[in-house]
Formats: structure tokens, sequence, C-alpha cells
């Protein structure tokens, strides 16, 4: 395995593991501060029990996030020294104020787990917010990181190095705000969607149990609304990528032929040999307007991309695939839920729409993966678009091998720590707390 293949794989394995920590730090903090400010409002005990439950998952999921986000960190310096000698004055911005705001929101979660009966019941609830805002913006700044590696912008490239640095206009990228936001939306709609589908589970298994019909009854609306907006984002971020990088675009669409009135394809197997996507149902003019709002636009194939600067269009258009198939399930969802609303019939009494939502427990996460694989992938063979191929980032240091065994063993640790700590301290706890019927 030569080096930068082992590379690869080792970033894929940890960027991989470490986003649904990312996730899950976005999005959780929000259910729990809803949890809590509902409780307290309603003097409803079954919330603010939730609140403490949520709570415990969070700390649990932020101690393992801040692991797995330590290796990424040396992973970078390890891996692709050449990009950090050039990319290192560029991001140092953005990689300092993610570091800054994780500090914060350790603080506060702090405060947060060992402040329920120590901190007056505002100040309490502040905390929460703080830990919220504090986990999406260590978000939205890593996002911008990844935004200018799409779009480089702030920056003079002299002699092989970065000079005439403007920081807040490389954070200010062109890629930076519709990155930033399909992000933020994904996480809360994941995260709703994840925590909603699991309380459902649990209520297929203790049918009245109070606990598990609150927590679906405020997760779900979260994941609903987010994954909605979602639609509107989506329309964005293909636009923002038919500007900035159009071979992207035609990857993730199994685009080969330039053409006006470009069609959209939905599946489908996009074949880098037969220079074709094979089986794919096509939608007449649907990828002009959806890139140009026009359905007279030319939209570039792959053909027209030199061989040497094309991403491996059949994993890209599968991923991408996957990412919108998993969405529209859940606006599926979402829609379901909404009628069930309007007809005043609680969800947690539908017991077909319960069982639909725990089986779309994953689907936001699983989403989430196949979308970074899209931003990651498909930015391929570049590093930092048309700036620096990935080729010559990679460190020459022989022996990859080891320490990719050695960090994919790690994560598996890690990861069953988590199902562990997680069923012991949350699940497991609350199986038949508030149940009605008696379980």
């Amino acid at each position: 395995m030569d080096n930068l293949v082992a590379a690869r794989l080792q970033m894929a394995f940890s960027l991989g593991f470490h986003i649904l920590f990312a996730v899950v730090g976005m999005g959780m903090p929000l259910l729990m501060v809803l949890a809590e400010w509902l409780g307290r409002k309603h003097h409803n005990p079954v919330l603010l029990d939730l609140a403490r439950r949520w709570s415990k998952g969070v700390g649990i999921l932020f101690a393992v996030g801040a692991v797995s986000g330590t290796v990424l960190s040396f992973e970078l310096g390890l891996l692709w020294p050449a990009f950090m000698a050039v990319a290192g004055p560029v991001l140092g911005l953005p990689f300092s104020l993610e570091g800054f705001a994780f500090f914060l929101e350790a603080i506060f979660l702090g405060l947060y787990l060992y402040g329920w009966d120590r901190l007056a019941p505002w100040a309490h609830m502040a905390c929460g917010v703080l830990v919220a805002l504090c986990g999406t913006c260590s978000g939205i700044f890593v996002v911008t990181a990844n935004a200018w590696m799409n779009a480089p912008v702030g920056f003079q490239l002299w002699d092989g190095k970065v000079v005439d640095v403007e920081p807040w206009v490389a954070m200010g990228n062109p890629a930076a705000l519709a990155q930033c936001i399909h992000m933020v939306l994904a996480a809360y709609a994941s995260v709703g969607f994840g925590v909603a589908g699991v309380h459902a589970g649990m209520l297929r298994r203790y049918p009245g149990n109070a606990l598990h019909a609150a927590g679906l009854r405020l997760a779900f609306p979260v994941g609903a609304v987010c994954i909605l907006l979602q639609l509107l984002s989506g329309h964005q971020s293909a636009q923002m990528v038919a500007r900035q990088q159009p071979a992207k675009l035609a990857a993730m669409e199994g685009h080969w032929e330039t053409e006006r009135r470009a069609p959209m394809l939905l599946g489908g197997w996009s074949s880098n040999a037969q220079e074709r996507t094979i089986g794919a149902i096509p939608i007449p003019w649907m990828l002009s307007v959806l890139c140009f709002d026009s359905p007279e636009a030319v939209v570039v194939g792959l053909k027209d991309i030199p061989v040497e600067n094309r991403p491996p269009s059949g994993v890209v258009h599968l991923a991408f695939d996957t990412m919108v198939g998993l969405g529209m399930v859940m606006v599926l969802l979402a829609l379901w839920g909404g009628v069930l609303r309007v007809k005043k019939r609680p969800w947690q009494d539908a017991p077909w729409f319960v069982r639909a939502l725990s089986y779309a427990t994953p689907a936001g996460f699983v989403a989430v993966e196949a979308g970074w694989v899209v931003t990651e992938v498909g930015r391929q063979p570049w590093i930092i678009q048309g700036v620096m191929r990935t080729r010559d980032a990679v460190t020459p240091m022989p022996g990859l091998v080891v320490p990719l065994v050695t960090f994919g063993a790690l994560y598996v640790v890690l990861g069953v720590v988590v199902v562990a700590l997680l069923r012991r301290q949350v699940f497991a706890s609350a199986a038949g707390v508030g149940d009605t019927h008696g379980h």
C-alpha cells in the first residue's frame, strides 16, 4: 500500500468517525436546552428528567469527540506536512477560533452537568445555551476551513509559498456560507431524527412511556423543520458547487456531456471507463434549472474536463444519491408527521409512524457521512482546489500502514466504549421510566 492510499484511508476513517461526534455536539445541546426550558416553563418533571438524561449523553459524546478530534489534529501534521506548510498560514484563524469555541464549550458543559442543583435556574440554562452556541460555532469554524479548500481565496502564492494572507477574506470564501448553512441544518436534522427515532424505538417496547413520548415530541419537530429547510440549502449548495467546482458537480450528478437543458440523473452507476452513467432515470432540464435557475443554462460535463482533473465519478455519484435519497426519506417522514399534527393525532399514538421513525434513526447520520464523501472525494485530485494536488501534499515518511492500523483499532475501542456508556448511563436507566402501562 503506497503512502497516498494509506494516508487517504486513515483520514477517511478519522473524519468519518469524528464527524458523527461533531454533528451530535452541534445538535444535541439544542435539544437538551429546549427540554430544560420547556420543563421549567411548564413545571414538567418528565421534561426535566429528559434534559438530565440527554445531558449525560452529551457529556459522554463530547469526551470521545475530543479524543477523536485531537487525533485528527495530529494526523494533519503527520500525514499532510506539505499541505499544512501551504495552508497553515491561511487556516490558522479558523482553527484557532474552533479551539477557542471548543474550550468554552467544555467549560460551560462542565458547569451544566454539575450545576443542576447548584446554580440558579437561569444561570444553569444560560450555561446550556452557551454549550449549544459554542458547539455550533465550533462546527462552523471547521467548515469554513474546509470550504476554503474548495474555493481558496485570501492569499497569494509566490514561489510555492503563501504570502499576503487575508484571514477574514479566506474564512469568507465563496463556498463558506452555503457549506456552513448546509452543515448546521444537516447536524440539527440528523440529531433530531436520530433522537426521535431512538425514543420511537423505545416506545415500541414500552408503549405509553411518558419519558420517551416526550423525547419524540421534542426531537421530531427539530429534525422535521431542519430537513425541510435543507431543501432550500441544497439548492443553494448546488449553485455554489456549479460555480466553484464544475468537475465536482458533474461527478455528483453523473453528468458526462456538456449541454443545455441538462437532465438530472436519478440513480445509476457513473462509469469512468465507459464515460457514461448506466441505468439512471433522467429528469429533463432539471439539472440546468437546479444549478442556474434556467432550463437553457449550459452545464459542463465530465468529458470536457481533463482526465487528470476528474474526480472518481462512480463513488461521488453513489454518495450523492445516497445523501439525497436518505434526505428525501426524512422529508417524507416530516410531511407525514405534519399531516398527523394537522389531524391532531399524537405521534406516539400512530404505530406505523412510530415504526417508520424508529427504522429511520440512522438515516441522517448516514446522509452526513455520504455528504462528506461528496465534499472530499468530489474535490479530488485536489487537496486545495486548483492549487495543490493531494499526491503532492502527502508525507514521504514510510510505514503509514502502522498508524492506519493503530488509529483504526483506537476508533474501534472508542466506538465500543461509547455504545457501552450510552446504554448504561442513558438508555438502560430510562427503559421503563415514566411508563404509564406498568412495564
